[in-house]
């Protein structure tokens, strides 16, 4: 038992690390994960309350994480080019997100500005607030995160310039170590016209905080 636990656990770690192939665990795998966590917590996840926390806990990931399963050209790949040459900035702004940091798993919540200068076409409104759907439903990096978002409508929209601002709430950081509450993080990405022009720059971040 215990040779053959540990080759798997072995085989896991080689396809894992350091690889281009991937490992998908199955549902039972990771069930008995949540299982271990809760012994490893100091309760016993035989007991009543308990029995359906690792199926829930399972279901839940699949709600969080879904953004590893999307592609942001499917989301940005329909464009409409009728747009009679309109070259001002076109801007979306308080889109909620709910994300979990990649250092502790602890919920990122707040929301995302996102501001793009058109160069020939324009995207749904609704698509913006599914891209940032697509990358905070992910284990992330706050930083990373914002440029992900600018760098994914740079590439499948390619307009002259792009803007994103990300403010954001750590639990990790009001729950757990420091215990600070009510501390926001901010961060933000320009390119193209927004990374040259201070003025275009300002006015977004103006109607940003508003």
């Amino acid at each position: 038992g215990f040779r053959m636990n540990f080759h798997k656990r072995d085989m896991m770690e080689r396809k894992v690390i350091g690889s281009t192939d991937s490992y998908k665990p199955s549902l039972e795998e990771a069930k008995e994960a949540v299982k271990t966590l809760i012994l490893w917590a100091g309760d016993n996840p035989e007991r009543e309350g308990l029995l359906e926390t690792p199926d829930r806990v399972a279901k839940a990931f699949n709600e969080w994480f879904r953004g590893y399963g999307e592609d942001p050209k499917a989301i940005l790949g329909k464009t409409f080019k009728e747009v009679e040459e309109y070259c001002h900035p076109v801007s979306l702004n308080q889109i909620p997100f709910e994300s979990y940091c990649e250092h502790h798993i602890a919920p990122i919540i707040g929301h995302v500005n996102i501001s793009y200068i058109p160069n020939g076409q324009v995207v749904g409104i609704s698509k913006l607030a599914r891209l940032v759907d697509l990358y905070s439903k992910r284990l992330q990096v706050q930083e990373k995160m914002t440029s992900q978002i600018a760098q994914a409508i740079q590439k499948y929209l390619k307009p002259n310039g792009v803007a994103v601002r990300v403010e954001g709430d750590h639990h990790c950081m009001c729950t757990r170590g420091v215990n600070k509450k009510g501390i926001s993080m901010v961060t933000t990405t320009f390119l193209g016209d927004f990374s040259k022009n201070l003025a275009l720059r300002e006015e977004f971040i103006s109607n940003a905080k508003k």
